[in-house]
């Protein structure tokens, strides 16, 4: 009965063991190439970031103007605040804001603007600032 074991035992391990050496080796995930690299996956993440930084100094670009400063003040509205603000808005809000501030200063550049229309231009960008952190 001992010896029946200790057959079955041996041949329990020796069919393990061929299974195992016959078994396709495995490569780690390191060793195969990968579709999409590394930095391309970097760029990838860092991108969204890039772009509210983008967008926040485009409205800021055209709140710190002069005729931006002069909207600001005739509107009795702190920069400070305003700036605050900017930092606070929805990507999809600061995007919104800035595609606006870039065609007024684009406008005003172009001389198709003028002061007093720019200054009506920042303060509807302060509105918008306003209004959606407000709802």
């Amino acid at each position: 009965m001992r010896w029946r074991r200790r057959q079955c035992v041996w041949a329990v391990a020796i069919a393990l063991g061929l299974g195992l050496a016959a078994a396709p080796k495995r490569t780690s995930g390191q060793d195969k190439p990968h579709v999409v690299s590394l930095d391309e996956l970097h760029k990838d993440a860092a991108r969204p970031a890039q772009s509210r930084q983008a967008n926040e100094a485009a409205v800021r670009e055209l709140l710190s103007s002069d005729a931006g400063q002069q909207a600001l003040k005739s509107a009795k509205v702190d920069y400070q605040r305003v700036d605050k603000a900017i930092g606070q808005l929805s990507d999809e809000d600061l995007a919104k804001v800035a595609d606006r501030s870039r065609q007024a200063e684009s406008d005003f550049a172009a001389g198709g603007f003028k002061s007093t229309l720019i200054i009506a231009i920042v303060l509807i960008v302060v509105l918008i600032v306003v209004l959606s952190l407000v709802f």
